[in-house]
């Protein structure tokens, strides 16, 4: 097993383990059958997500684990939407604890379907997009992407993770979940106008990508 497998599966683990104390602890109990089935789906999602990239744009794959950024105030938003994610998960759990929120199941299977949603968009995005780093930087060679779902909106990557935290809420049985997604969409929306900026300015024909895809992350809304 190479070493870009070892991160891979390393990462993975990290992540599972990650959200299942942010689910369980709160929740303070193993009795949550919505954490179990959010889990799952998370789960084959993210695997099968990285197994696409092992196999197929490896150099991807690797920059996706990389997740440092350089500049310093988007360290502080990453930062910032770091502990929102956090309290998303933490803030649902509770819910679920103290049944402040009365989530039917039809609703939480809805919330199931778009947390895979979500997923899906962003494997079409990295699937379109093999510059699709997790910090605003410029690779070698760099090109405008306007195919897949980058035809239809500029950050289809920050849609599809807007998508799967909408979802995330009532997939756990929480609606107060959703005052926490309010917040992250907020943060989404300033760090997608920096990265707009900085694209503008460093590489070459962004501009014109944006004149003929006017929308950045609801098709005809925004």
């Amino acid at each position: 097993m190479n070493h870009l497998a070892q991160k891979s599966i390393v990462g993975c683990l990290q992540l599972f383990i990650g959200l299942s104390v942010l689910l369980f602890v709160p929740a303070g109990t193993f009795d949550y059958w919505q954490a179990w089935v959010y889990l799952s789906v998370f789960g084959a999602s993210v695997m099968l997500i990285f197994a696409y990239l092992y196999q197929h744009d490896p150099r991807l794959l690797e920059r996706r684990l990389h997740r440092a950024e350089k500049d310093k105030s988007q360290q502080g938003i990453q930062l910032y939407t770091f502990m929102a994610y956090i309290g998303l998960f933490v803030l649902s759990s509770l819910d679920h604890r103290f049944s402040w929120s009365r989530v039917l199941f039809p609703e939480v299977m809805a919330g199931d379907f778009l947390l895979a949603l979500g997923y899906f968009i962003i494997f079409l995005v990295l699937k379109a997009n093999p510059f699709a780093a997790t910090t605003i930087e410029l690779m070698q060679d760099q090109k405008v992407v306007s195919t897949g779902p980058y035809a239809l909106v500029r950050h289809p990557m920050y849609a599809g993770a807007l998508v799967l935290l909408l979802g995330t809420p009532p997939a756990l049985g929480s609606w107060w979940g959703w005052v926490i997604f309010m917040l992250m969409t907020f943060l989404v929306i300033r760090r997608l106008r920096e990265e707009e900026k900085f694209l503008v300015q460093r590489l070459s024909g962004y501009q014109a990508y944006c004149n003929i895809v006017r929308y950045r992350l609801v098709p005809f809304i925004w």
